[in-house]
């Protein structure tokens, strides 16, 4: 018997196969972006800061946060059941990050208040004095680049949102 879909039956089966293990092709489409999306946006963002320059600003780094569990999350889901929970705990998490980005591009361009205070990103290590001082302040209300009017946060805002909402769709379809 030849099977077309994801296993139904277990004559569509891979011998020895947990019928629990498989996962849909839309679930592991989800799986894939769950974990291929927030490693691109973290990597853009260790690229704009380390080779061209653009430290994050606080609230930037509270964008890279969730990003981080979202890889967590969706690594978790490779080994773990119910591996559709993990990765909805993964899309959540780039929801957030998606939402906090949304928040600072709002504080970027003068829709509401942000933080009062600036952050500075100091080196470890040696005179912490000298470190402080030496190190670039990064002000959250500005935006240290843009491409078509958007900031980095906005980018992420728009980029995460679509993403999460997206794997929410996916893991909604039936196997």
């Amino acid at each position: 018997m030849r099977c077309r879909r994801w296993p139904a039956r277990a004559a569509c089966r891979p011998r020895g196969a947990d019928p629990g293990i498989l996962v849909s092709p839309s679930d592991k489409l989800a799986q894939r972006l769950a974990l291929g999306v927030p490693a691109l946006l973290l990597g853009g963002a260790f690229v704009s800061q380390y080779v061209f320059g653009l430290y994050p600003c606080e609230m930037c780094w509270w964008q890279r946060w969730p990003h981080f569990a979202a890889i967590a999350l969706a690594l978790v889901s490779t080994i773990a059941e119910p591996r559709r929970m993990w990765i909805a705990f993964a899309a959540l998490a780039v929801l957030v990050s998606g939402l906090i980005g949304g928040y600072h591009a709002g504080v970027e361009y003068g829709w509401w208040q942000g933080l009062t205070a600036c952050a500075n990103t100091a080196a470890s290590g040696g005179d912490a004095l000298e470190a402080i001082l030496d190190a670039p302040l990064v002000r959250c209300d500005q935006a240290a680049w843009s491409l078509f009017g958007i900031s980095l946060a906005g980018w992420n805002f728009l980029i995460s949102t679509a993403a999460a909402l997206t794997i929410f769709a996916l893991l909604r379809r039936k196997a």
